[in-house]
């Protein structure tokens, strides 16, 4: 079959450009412009301050580059202390929070109780209203409880910051494994605990492990709860921020502020696979 003269094979019509498309893509451009801008402006300033020496105004780069700020923060025993406290309540968050809330996950993704959807609501009140009245409550209550200025009382205020995470990740982690296959493996002769171990949980693995990380980085970034909570006694790097912004140069609070993000920047890459496969937003889509 002849082809028609003037249109080779594979080219496709192009649509004419109307006012409309080149509004519509001037507005995505500037929106891509903006949230760049919005997003790796704020970090550029960070790596360039923290580096900076001498920076003069009108000068769009700083007068000579350092690595004294850099030194600062090393040789400080109190920020090395704060960094300690912070790897030592974020594991341990994690873990009491897991032991505490995997149970009611499975719970919540298995069996229809009464009040279960009040239950999976509730557990919203946490993150749904302003925390520093909540903070402020609970300091209260842990003045009566001498747990003020412990290890405790950090935790558990470091515990409800992940309620939310490592309840409703996993209860719809749990709640997507197919019953049929349990089935199968209890028809072979597998046992209860055979098949949570060997079916249930590591399909619900991923969605677990979204649980963990989202709610490592909601114990390394607590600020507020810690301060009224653990300070003096326990400073993290959160609550060390603080006094770096009043006592310290801006370049030593954006050497602080790069190294408070390393591990957040490293578990987020380290569980992206998941993220971007739904497992966040499936999460809170359970029924």
């Amino acid at each position: 079959m002849a082809l028609p003269t003037g249109s080779p094979v594979g080219s496709r019509t192009r649509r004419p450009l109307t006012l409309d498309s080149i509004v519509r893509s001037a507005l995505v451009g500037l929106f891509v412009v903006l949230m760049i801008v919005f997003i790796l402006g704020p970090l550029l300033w960070l790596g360039v301050r923290a580096f900076a020496g001498n920076w003069t105004f009108p000068n769009l780069l700083p007068d000579d580059w350092t690595l004294r700020w850099w030194q600062v923060v090393v040789n400080d025993g109190a920020l090395g202390i704060a960094v300690q406290n912070s790897l030592f309540f974020a594991p341990l968050t994690v873990l009491v929070s897991a032991i505490i809330c995997l149970p009611a996950a499975y719970a919540f993704a298995r069996f229809d109780f009464p009040g279960r959807r009040f239950f999976l609501i509730s557990l919203f009140a946490t993150n749904a209203f302003p925390k520093m009245g909540l903070f402020v409550t609970l300091a209260a209550l842990f003045y009566a409880l001498n747990l003020m200025n412990t290890v405790l009382g950090i935790l558990v205020v470091h515990v409800l910051g992940t309620v939310v995470f490592m309840t409703w990740i996993p209860a719809a982690a749990f709640a997507a494994v197919p019953r049929n296959l349990e089935e199968a493996a209890r028809d072979a002769g597998a046992s209860t605990l055979r098949v949570f171990t060997s079916v249930t949980l590591p399909m619900a693995l991923p969605g677990i492990i979204v649980a963990a990380v989202m709610s490592f980085l909601a114990s390394f970034d607590e600020a507020q709860g810690t301060y009224l909570v653990g300070a003096p006694a326990f400073m993290t790097m959160p609550t060390q921020m603080y006094s770096l912004v009043l006592n310290y140069p801006t370049q030593v609070a954006a050497v602080f502020s790069i190294l408070l993000a390393i591990p957040s920047v490293a578990l987020m890459l380290a569980a992206h696979k998941h993220i971007l496969g739904g497992q966040l937003a499936e999460g809170f889509q359970i029924k």
